[in-house]
């Protein structure tokens, strides 16, 4: 489930639009009212954000890695994977 910010389309001149939040599959239509009040809305498009982890966990690469790691690296816990031919 995703979390999309709509805001109310204004009708009028110096109408504040009001942006709310709804959580909905990303299969889901788009909103076109707003829940409460009927009036129409658009989902806003942000950046969003994700959530990295650093530090000395299992499994966390390091944070100023230049490349990706090549198959059968050292840096992962776990089985290692042999390189091909």
């Amino acid at each position: 489930m995703a979390t999309y910010v709509y805001e109310t389309i204004p009708q009028r001149d110096g109408e504040t639009p009001r942006r709310f939040e709804v959580t909905q599959s990303m299969k889901d239509a788009p909103l076109t009212r707003d829940p409460q009040t009927g009036a129409p809305v658009r989902r806003v498009i942000s950046g969003g954000f994700g959530l990295m982890a650093v530090g000395s966990g299992k499994n966390t690469p390091s944070p100023g890695a230049a490349a990706p790691c090549a198959p059968g690296c050292a840096c992962h816990a776990g089985p290692r994977i042999p390189s091909l031919p």
